[in-house]
């Protein structure tokens, strides 16, 4: 006599649909990711939970315990992508490397993701601004100490800056907004020459950002241990 059901009836039971995933965590990033992907395609302002929840594969009420409402969401959303930018930025840095390739490097990988993750780009350099008008400004505030560390940390010469880092990082951050505007994230690794020299010049000077500009038209980045370069 033949059995009905099986073998595909306990797949079924053992395999079901949605992944069995309990953990806070993993909702909390679930929603996060399903955050980003929404604001990608409808905008923040288009976006309303039920695209959320039915994103990530939670309920309402699971929503509601990770987040009190849909701009903490975003709030967490934005806070995960520019610590993913970090992250990316931070392990591109090797061993040996001078503080003008550190900043270099860390450039590079920076737009290299943005181009590979539209909508984390997208989040992070447009709607965030218009979610939050001051979001640039904060953004500067925030990252200038941080490439200065990083230049000093790698063997940068500590003293009076060239330039106003603010402004240049403001500049830069005008050429990266232009480029997603207009829907050309993928092209955003183009700007490489452009970008490193405006960060570099406050720290290096102009011949140590021209040097680092050349070598990003080339993706050519220098032979290492050489502070020079």
């Amino acid at each position: 006599m033949r059995k009905q059901g099986g073998s595909e009836s306990a797949r079924n039971v053992l395999d079901p649909t949605l992944p069995i995933d309990l953990s806070a965590r993993q909702q909390r990033q679930r929603i996060v990711d399903a955050m980003i992907a929404s604001v990608a395609e409808k905008t923040y302002s288009g976006t309303t939970i039920s695209d959320i929840v039915r994103r990530a594969a939670v309920s309402r009420t699971t929503f509601y315990k990770r987040f009190g409402d849909k701009r903490s969401c975003f709030d967490a959303a934005l806070q995960h992508s520019v610590e993913t930018l970090w992250a990316a930025a931070s392990a591109a840095i090797e061993r040996g490397d001078s503080a003008p390739q550190a900043i270099h490097k860390a450039i590079a990988a920076t737009l290299d993701l943005l181009a590979a993750e539209p909508g984390l780009a997208h989040l992070v350099m447009g709607e965030a601004v218009n979610v939050e008008p001051s979001a640039f400004g904060r953004y500067r505030n925030e990252l200038v100490p941080q490439v200065q560390a990083l230049w000093e940390s790698n063997g940068g010469e500590r003293g009076e800056l060239r330039s106003d880092p603010q402004l240049a990082f403001g500049r830069a951050q005008v050429l990266i907004f232009n480029k997603i505007s207009a829907g050309q994230t993928a092209e955003l690794p183009q700007l490489l020459p452009e970008i490193v020299y405006l960060v570099l010049l406050p720290f290096g000077g102009h011949d140590v950002a021209v040097r680092q500009s050349r070598l990003a038209e080339r993706r050519d980045l220098g032979a290492p241990g050489n502070v020079a370069a």
